[in-house]
């Protein structure tokens, strides 16, 4: 047995992984939620040992009776972690933003709200339903503080599997993140000082924010640290891997369990940094490799959390109909409560950001859904002595149901809901290009397979069972489309193509690091606007190149000229670089229109907006050719600069073509090549490190002096 309760780790975590992947199988075509389904499973685990079916067999008892009494902040510390970096990871910092404000509106004064009404409705069953007296509002509003928060774990999971519109789900995702801090504040606030201390002066206000601040700097600090060593000091890409895994996991512990602030939010800073600043920075196959590796650990831990959470449900929890019938009355009043918070914000979240439409907030009150987090907390509450027995009870009770009911509930019927109110409908337009990609695929496969027939190797196979195995023809879809739909559809396609373009001249050294984030986010301020704004609507490129007329006026005041040769010629460089790579993408967009026009992908109807788009593009061609050749005119010495920039990276990115050419090759293993890699990298940091710009704010200063000379004359 002894030898059993050594092995009972691994091969636990073997069982529900097995149980996953079969789960995952069978799910494969199903729309229920695969999370819920784990914890189905977890809750009828429990329940068989609970019930004895596994008696005879002790070492499945013993398993299960591990797994049912696990230590709550080994749930906390082992599983929290990988799923809150890598939800951090993920998010696309330019929607993270202008989804920030509605946010934080969410996850502090609304869940202050939640927590106030909960704790009120709790009072109230006590003072009105027997057996519960011993409800005080300290205890009300510990309960109502560890309920009102929903679950980074779960929320995160099901919108990963529904797929939902970027926006609406960075605003979810960034509220069940972000309200993690106010949460565990306002739960420590009565667990930790009057439920087991007894009394404390500090300030539930300061506390919070003390809370928000230090797990705010400690993550954007420890992200930049850890972001110059894997730059700077070693180039390994094992070594790079190994440090942001591992500074994740020190993040939390250090944040959580030294300094007693919010793990979770010190992560989301942590990963957003690293996203935001360390992407660009780190070699693309290091990018590929955290991005399996965060997704395959992310799969594991969803996996194992929620078959832990339904097994420590099934075998903790004590049933009882009539507290059955408060859990159903609790249930229904924090969808109400839930509701009205987000009814009492909604006039100013519509505003703000996205905005927030009403579909959206129905959505958003069905989608709060309680999982592990919950459970982790409620579990902490069980395990403290100096708690009233009842109350410890019935919060662990009272918690688990409302954990089964939005996951059962909440979760299962939220895709019903997307479909019914349409916020994952596909457009018509995008409809009936999707349509012409699978008949275009359909007739060449067509066209393909009569070829094969002719081929007289072939003769004797079975044709008709080689014609099963071909793209199915698609049904022609009856719908109805506008021009300004099918012009929105294709200008994101345009988009689709500029990013991609721009992620590949970036990783082939034609443009630099500032460039290629200047460029993808004024793609995602297209993005923004669903296609509806024009190509050539590009405010933010082309105010930062044209500011070259702000240093050309600077340049002929002689107190500053000697200024303006040192200090902006890497400025002019940036505006050089933005300037020729921006110009490349659109070349590559006028390729894409003369793809489609060729194409039969396009009907003659969607076709006849193609000129429109050229248009747009040629003019975003001529005005960038007018900023580089103001730039090439007033500031020679600086544009020879640029180029001489320019060549030198792509002359290194070149030969590191070449190498992993030779490699492909077999001339070279992966081995020995490393060391000219490696070499390549030094001689590309060494180009970097003389390749900065001047601050906005000295542009701002020097052009104030010229105005001040001009007011004197």
């Amino acid at each position: 047995m002894e030898e059993f309760a050594f092995l009972q780790p691994l091969l636990l975590t073997i069982a529900g992984l097995v149980i996953g992947a079969l789960l995952k199988s069978l799910l494969k075509h199903s729309r229920f939620p695969y999370t819920v389904g784990l914890f189905a499973i977890g809750l009828l685990v429990g329940i068989l040992n609970r019930a004895g079916i596994f008696h005879s067999m002790p070492q499945i008892t013993e398993a299960v009776d591990s797994v049912a009494n696990i230590n709550p902040d080994l749930i906390l510390y082992l599983f929290l972690p990988i799923l809150i970096f890598d939800a951090a990871y993920e998010l696309n910092m330019h929607i993270f933003k202008k989804t920030l404000a509605n946010a934080t509106l969410l996850a502090a004064p609304g869940l202050v709200i939640c927590m106030i009404l909960t704790g009120v409705l709790m009072v109230g069953i006590g003072l009105t339903i027997p057996g519960y007296e011993n409800w005080t509002w300290a205890f009300a509003l510990m309960f109502g503080a560890l309920i009102s928060a929903t679950d980074p774990v779960a929320v995160v999971a099901l919108l990963h599997e529904l797929k939902t519109s970027k926006r609406f789900s960075t605003l979810v995702d960034a509220e069940s993140l972000l309200n993690d801090g106010t949460g565990i504040v306002c739960f420590m606030l009565f667990f930790g000082v009057y439920a087991a201390t007894g009394g404390s002066d500090s300030s539930p206000v300061m506390e919070f924010i003390k809370v928000i601040s230090i797990s705010t700097i400690l993550g954007y600090f420890l992200a930049r640290l850890v972001i110059w060593f894997i730059t700077r000091i070693n180039s390994e890409e094992m070594i790079q891997n190994s440090v942001i895994i591992v500074s994740a996991y020190v993040t939390f512990i250090i944040s959580q369990f030294y300094l007693g602030v919010s793990g979770v939010i010190a992560l989301v800073a942590f990963g957003l940094t690293v996203t935001y600043v360390g992407k660009p920075r780190l070699k693309p196959q290091v990018n590929k490799f955290m991005e399996h590796f965060w997704e395959l650990a992310t799969y594991i831990a969803n996996t194992l959390i929620f078959i832990i959470v339904g097994i420590v449900i099934s075998e903790k929890v004590t049933f009882s109909w009539s507290a059955f019938g408060v859990l159903i009355l609790i249930y229904v009043f924090l969808n109400l409560f839930r509701y009205a918070m987000i009814s009492m914000l909604y006039p100013v979240m519509k505003r703000m950001g996205y905005g927030l439409t009403k579909r959206e907030s129905v959505i958003l009150t069905w989608g709060g859904l309680r999982g592990a987090l919950a459970m982790t907390l409620a579990l902490m509450v069980s395990y403290t002595e100096t708690i009233p027995e009842d109350i410890r009870n019935q919060i662990l009770f009272f918690t688990a149901g409302i954990v089964t009911l939005t996951l059962c509930i909440n979760a299962t019927t939220m895709r019903w809901l997307l479909n019914k109110l349409g916020l994952i409908s596909v457009p018509s337009a995008r409809v009936k290009l999707e349509y012409n990609i699978h008949k275009h695929i359909r007739e060449n496969s067509e066209k393909y397979l009569e070829r094969l027939k002719a081929r007289d190797h072939l003769t004797g196979a079975n044709w008709r069972k080689v014609e099963h195995y071909m793209a199915s023809s698609p049904v022609a879809p009856i719908v109805e489309t506008k021009d300004k739909d099918v012009i929105s559809e294709i200008r994101l396609k345009v988009l689709d193509r500029e990013k991609a373009t721009c992620k590949a001249i970036y990783e082939e050294g034609i443009i630099s690091e500032t460039a290629f984030r200047r460029l993808m986010n004024s793609l995602d301020e297209l993005y923004d606007h669903d296609g509806k704004y024009t190509l050539d609507f590009r405010n933010s490129i082309f105010k930062f190149c044209e500011r070259s007329s702000t240093i050309n006026a600077l340049r002929k005041t002689p107190v500053i000229h000697d200024w303006i040769s040192f200090y902006f010629r890497e400025r002019i460089t940036v505006v050089y670089d933005l300037g020729r790579g921006f110009i490349i993408l659109q070349k590559e967009d006028l390729k894409l229109i003369d793809e489609l026009k060729a194409s039969n992908l396009l009907d003659d109807e969607q076709k006849a907006v193609l000129p429109t788009l050229k248009s747009e593009i040629e003019h975003n061609i001529e005005r960038m050719d007018a900023v580089i050749s103001a730039i090439a005119d007033e500031f020679p010495k600086a544009y020879g600069h640029a180029l001489t920039l320019k060549s030198i990276r792509m002359l290194l990115s070149n030969e590191k073509r070449t190498v992993r050419q030779m490699i492909n090759n077999g001339i070279i293993s992966e081995k020995d090549a490393e060391p000219l890699l490696e070499n390549i990298e030094e001689r590309a940091d060494e180009v970097n490190s003389f390749s900065h710009t001047i601050p906005a704010s000295m542009l701002r200063w020097m052009f104030f002096v010229k105005k001040r000379e001009d007011w004197k004359k």
